[in-house]
């Protein structure tokens, strides 16, 4: 049995598939029991038909999921998954990956489920580089339960539970991972298909936590909230697409650029014929320090959204947190022997309960 290597190095220690496998192979019997006009048909779609690439066999491939409409995902594969608890899909996930190095371990998750209960198990999954590939489906609603507002909803919004509108100031998913120090952040679009492939492709090709902000529609209780970004006649000036190496610019005619304010060194938008194409910034998603990946995830308006870039903000190669945790415990056995649970369990600091001695 062999395991794969390049081009997908984040699957070392998987083992390969033998016969090439399709779409079809990769979908559940279950009835997809998403509102008509979701947007995670579209992902489920694109995931579907991005497995085969992996050239793995479905018993080695593994969706956690927690609470949610995006949650239901692991049903409607025809891999393992486990339907967990609310905001803890993570926490699983990371004791899977963790114990078996032999399975490919993906998390599903929402901007309610990801970022608010289990916030906290999100971020530490980043920060440690778990070797996991965390789909965050962000539609600024509360779906599942029927409409109320979310961690990302934008302030003022009017919902069930906020007839008055919000006052929460909302998270950007992509700045509060690079914060966690994730060292593989990226955003993409439920209805771009092409670019959400080319980013599962490279969240898998890297070893370590990958973490993949997905805007995603919700038909019924928050339609239309990425309409700007996808709209043929405004999505040009309100997209900015990443691509590492590259200049900044985008707008019909890339007339429109990423430049860095001289006075402040922040970055901003600037007509291009107006600062001149040498002030444009090129993207570096390689770059160590995180703080102008940082920066770029702030362009983007908290209202609106406008000016939100997709692609990849960050790449950076770091140890992950289950290939350590596996050394240490090889070590320990090369040192000490396999252990003795029973001996572990009773511990050295005993006594007698009543022992008058």
């Amino acid at each position: 049995m062999t395991t794969t290597d390049l081009p997908f190095p984040g699957l070392r220690g998987v083992p390969t598939a033998t016969a090439p496998a399709t779409r079809k192979d990769f979908t559940s019997d279950q009835e997809v029991r998403w509102c008509p006009g979701c947007g995670d048909y579209a992902i489920l779609a694109a995931v579907q038909g991005f497995l085969p690439e992996l050239g793995i066999r479905r018993e080695n491939i593994v969706f956690v999921s927690g609470i949610g409409c995006s949650s239901r995902f692991p049903y409607y594969l025809n891999t393992y998954g486990v339907h967990g608890i609310h905001g803890r899909a993570p926490a699983i996930a990371t004791g899977l990956a963790t114990a078996r190095p032999d399975l490919s371990v993906w998390v599903v998750t929402g901007d309610g489920d990801g970022l608010s209960i289990g916030g906290n198990h999100l971020l530490h999954a980043l920060r440690r580089n778990v070797n996991l590939k965390i789909l965050l489906f962000n539609n600024r609603i509360y779906g599942l339960t029927k409409g109320q507002y979310s961690p990302t909803s934008e302030v003022g919004k009017v919902t069930k539970s906020t007839p008055l509108g919000s006052l929460d100031t909302p998270f950007n998913p992509v700045s509060l991972a690079l914060g966690a120090e994730a060292s593989f952040v990226a955003r993409t679009i439920d209805s771009d298909r092409a670019h959400l492939t080319s980013v599962l492709r490279a969240a898998v090709t890297h070893r370590g936590a990958a973490l993949v902000e997905i805007y995603q529609n919700c038909n019924i209780y928050n339609d239309g909230a990425f309409d700007l970004l996808k709209d043929k006649d405004t999505r040009d000036e309100a997209v900015i697409r990443l691509e590492h190496g590259q200049p900044i610019r985008f707008g019909r005619d890339g007339e429109l650029g990423v430049v860095r304010d001289p006075a402040t060194g922040s970055l901003r938008i600037a007509r291009v014929d107006e600062v001149g194409a040498d002030a444009v910034l090129v993207h570096d998603a390689h770059a160590a320090d995180p703080t102008t990946a940082f920066a770029l995830s702030r362009l983007a308006d908290p209202q609106t959204l406008r000016h939100s870039p997709i692609g990849i903000f960050r790449l950076v190669e770091r140890p992950a947190y289950d290939d350590l945790a596996r050394d240490q415990l090889d070590a320990a056995r090369a040192a000490d022997g396999p252990g003795d649970l029973a001996e572990l369990l009773r511990g050295t600091d005993t006594w007698v309960v009543g022992d008058e001695a």
